[in-house]
């Protein structure tokens, strides 16, 4: 069993997006692990294992549109089945 369920990745854009600072905001304020945050001031590639993926979403809302939104069940895929 996978200690974090759920791959999440998704893109936010936005205006002055920062980030270092949105690493930083997920490692004080989310569990969960394989964290990739990279882009510009306007466009954010977010890759991030969590068991809560709903809270990951609601925060990227927050600054900017988001889309491009994948969230795969890590755990159903290792049992063969589709996520």
């Amino acid at each position: 069993m996978l200690e974090f369920r759920y791959d999440t990745q998704l893109l936010i854009e936005g205006e002055e997006l920062d980030e270092d600072g949105i690493s930083d905001y997920f490692a004080e304020n989310f569990k969960g692990d394989c964290l990739l945050s990279v882009g510009d001031e306007e466009l954010i590639k977010i890759h991030f294992h969590t068991n809560e993926p709903w809270k990951v979403l609601e925060y990227c809302a927050s600054l900017g549109e988001i889309y491009d939104i994948v969230i795969e069940d890590m755990d159903r895929q290792s049992r063969g089945l589709h996520g």
